[in-house]
């Protein structure tokens, strides 16, 4: 047989590289159970994504979903949940989702969505209705390019964890009380006497709270032990649709500082 020239021959091999199977013994029921704990919870049980802004992996090439789960895995490939996820997973477990996914049947228009799993679809977080009397403002956010500018409280469970410098117990709450800023006649933010943008209205909440046992039913890739997450409309009310898990895969990577990312700012007002 006649030898293919060098070039030739890395290109072939080069593409017989790229389309072959990264796992060949790839575990499809280990994958399965893996994508039903975790990946479900966006991405959906059937591989049918739970919104429209997350991507369908049902019947996708394994080699693909491989290579992308590996680039999330090194951070080559940005994005703060699936660099969260992709963090905590093996080879082994990257090769078995993979398989998993690829053997499921492809999406055929107009299917339906798969469901939220029922430990992320609703928080039981709520915002108190004294929050400004009881809790303690510990930080300001401007935000100009958002016309907005927001305060971040925190109880006196959580206040008095980061007084003594430990790590926030259960029965911590931590409440972003989001504000419309003031605008002058151009449109432009206000900032007031004290340097800060002047608020105008609530438009919104996000929250953060810890009780024993909510973390109980939340996968290990995700649980914050046990904090859960929750956004709200300006009437306290949770806002529908969304999708808790992305707030706690964000949040994982900071469990050395009690999942908080402003938890410095809490330590520094308070002590």
């Amino acid at each position: 047989m006649p030898r293919l020239p060098t070039t030739t021959a890395s290109f072939i091999a080069a593409l017989t590289a790229a389309h072959a199977p990264l796992h060949a013994a790839a575990d499809v029921e280990a994958g399965k159970a893996k994508a039903q704990a975790v990946c479900a919870a966006c991405h959906g049980a059937n591989g049918v994504s739970v919104s429209d802004s997350i991507p369908n992996l049902a019947g996708q090439r394994s080699a693909y979903l491989e290579n992308q789960l590996k680039a999330w895995k090194s951070g080559t490939r940005k994005n703060p949940l699936m660099n969260a996820i992709g963090a905590q997973l093996s080879a082994d477990e990257i090769g078995n989702l993979a398989a998993y996914f690829a053997q499921l049947p492809g999406v055929a228009a107009g299917s339906a969505k798969s469901e939220f799993m029922p430990a992320l679809a609703k928080s039981p977080v709520t915002v108190p209705e004294n929050y400004r009397a009881t809790f303690t403002k510990y930080l300001t956010l401007d935000m100009p390019d958002n016309k907005q500018v927001r305060y971040a409280y925190a109880n006196p469970v959580a206040v008095a964890a980061a007084k003594a410098g430990k790590p926030l117990p259960d029965g911590s709450v931590i409440v972003v009380e989001v504000n419309s800023a003031k605008l002058d006649a151009d449109k432009k933010p206000i900032v007031g006497a004290d340097g800060h943008l002047v608020p105008d209205q609530t438009t919104g909440y996000t929250a953060m709270a810890r009780e024993a046992g909510w973390g109980d039913a939340v996968p290990d890739l995700l649980r914050n032990e046990n904090w859960s997450y929750a956004l709200f409309n300006a009437a306290k009310q949770q806002r529908p649709g969304i999708n808790q898990a992305e707030c706690l895969a964000c949040h994982k990577p900071q469990d050395k500082v009690s999942y908080l990312f402003t938890l410095d700012k809490l330590s520094a007002a308070v002590r």
